[in-house]
């Protein structure tokens, strides 16, 4: 779909300006410092334009690059490389984009002991990919989709009729899948907890409501911080000691690394 959108019915340009038969190698290097995420992808790009492309990878995903590290090196026909070009790099510019957020967000609850979670904030189509470039920058996914985990939220228990209403009518519907529910207060944990579920997540607690409600939760379940975390706040939350905080500027807001592609021969 990627590559369709690009190319269309046909690359004028090259078709215009590069022979047919002119052979040509390539090479992606990392212009900023990062880690490196869907090489894979990239030569499955390549290939999909042509197959007989010969893509040779320096690097393997989970890599710590710097500025001017080598990625990979490509050769062949060079309208194919010309068509191929920006899918592939699309590809691995936002999920190793993905990838460096995740590994700096880690590094910032290095020894703490919390888990940063993932969230479904991801773009249409591209969450497995998301996901997977989240775990290579350390980080550990949460639910895949709505139908992995019972995720009780404000909507579900409202229309459920209450928080132990919500509670008792997923046990029913499905007694053996993992159950969190999201609290918005002190009243709705204790609600949640005296019902038994895995997981709470606090929803918007600061981090000293957070911290209280750690205390109460005292090993009954386990704690999970989200909404209103940033890459600045990280660490202030973690002081509550949750078992996981989920963020999802990871994935929706992830500046692409900076990568190129340039001409060797």
């Amino acid at each position: 779909m990627a590559l369709a959108e690009d190319i269309g019915e046909g690359d004028i340009t090259s078709e215009a300006t590069v022979d047919a038969g002119r052979k040509a190698l390539v090479r992606i290097k990392a212009k900023a410092p990062g880690v490196l995420a869907g090489i894979k992808v990239a030569e499955a790009v390549f290939h999909a334009v042509d197959s007989s492309l010969d893509f040779e990878a320096a690097r393997v995903d989970g890599s710590h690059l710097a500025s001017g590290d080598h990625v990979a090196v490509i050769g062949g026909r060079a309208r194919s490389l010309l068509a191929a070009e920006r899918t592939a790099l699309n590809f691995l510019q936002h999920l190793s984009g993905v990838a460096t957020a995740t590994a700096e967000g880690v590094l910032a609850l290095q020894g703490t002991g919390v888990r940063l979670l993932d969230t479904r904030k991801t773009t249409p189509g591209m969450r497995a990919l998301e996901k997977y470039a989240v775990t290579l920058g350390g980080g550990v996914n949460h639910r895949q989709g709505l139908y992995d985990l019972f995720l009780v939220k404000e909507n579900h228990i409202a229309l459920a009729g209450g928080v132990a209403a919500a509670i008792a009518a997923c046990r029913a519907h499905r007694p053996g899948v993992r159950l969190e529910v999201e609290v918005r207060n002190l009243g709705e944990l204790e609600q949640a907890l005296a019902a038994g579920v895995d997981r709470v997540m606090l929803d918007n607690f600061t981090p000293v409501q957070a911290a209280a409600a750690v205390g109460r939760t005292s090993g009954r379940a386990e704690v999970e911080i989200s909404g209103g975390v940033t890459a600045d706040n990280l660490h202030a939350y973690a002081a509550a000691h949750p078992d996981f905080i989920s963020v999802g500027f990871i994935t929706h807001s992830a500046p692409a690394l900076d990568m190129s592609l340039t001409l060797l021969a």
